[in-house]
């Protein structure tokens, strides 16, 4: 597991853990996954190139910094809307694309149901974000189809994620570096991460 970093800032694990209590409640959920979000993004964009630019404060002329990288968000829906929030609050510069993936309960299998994409999508720094990462469908699947879009720089992130489908993601796109606030056991028989944190999109949007 070369290609993944691990986020255990002590905040990042609080909010983790309040996520993955069962007695957490919808509207709880949505502002503890927000708010970890933007804290692992902080980490995510560590490395993010800048430009300098002339600027005026209220004294006098001083050099500021810009990031040098178009930067595209993209959500694998449903439960990835519940992390764009706290990465906008962090790359307001930053513009959103989205891609539609549902597990087949039978299969485990993704299946794409909608996209759209802002047409830097090739020249951007484009960040997936879900916050699961399974049993590795649907990363590889939304990996793969952000790459027939041209996509060609590329960050995983989610909030917890399955040893197998890290691996899965790395045999197939071994170039896309994943960020995680957890590696978690396994899975289950129904594919779902042990001991997780359930249905994220389900936990978001009230729909259990």
């Amino acid at each position: 597991m070369g290609n993944v970093t691990v986020i255990d800032h002590p905040l990042v694990q609080r909010d983790l853990a309040i996520l993955r209590d069962r007695n957490t409640p919808n509207q709880l959920f949505r502002t503890v996954l927000s708010r970890v979000a933007g804290m692992m993004a902080f980490v995510v964009t560590h490395d993010f190139a800048v430009t300098t630019y002339q600027l005026e404060t209220p004294l006098e002329r001083t050099k500021g910094l810009r990031l040098k990288n178009d930067i595209v968000i993209v959500p694998v829906l449903r439960a990835g809307l519940g992390m764009v929030e706290g990465f906008m609050n962090v790359l307001p510069e930053a513009r959103v694309g989205h891609v539609g993936l549902y597990r087949d309960e039978e299969t485990l299998e993704p299946v794409d149901y909608y996209s759209k994409f802002p047409k830097t999508l090739a020249k951007s720094l484009v960040l997936l974000i879900d916050p699961m990462l399974a049993t590795g469908g649907s990363g590889k699947a939304a990996l793969t189809f952000l790459k027939t879009k041209g996509a060609k720089n590329i960050r995983f992130v989610c909030l917890v994620a399955s040893p197998a489908g890290i691996k899965i993601v790395e045999k197939n796109h071994p170039d896309v570096p994943i960020y995680c606030a957890s590696v978690d056991r396994g899975l289950n028989r129904r594919g779902y991460i042990l001991p997780g944190l359930g249905d994220a999109g389900d936990r978001v949007f009230g729909t259990e």
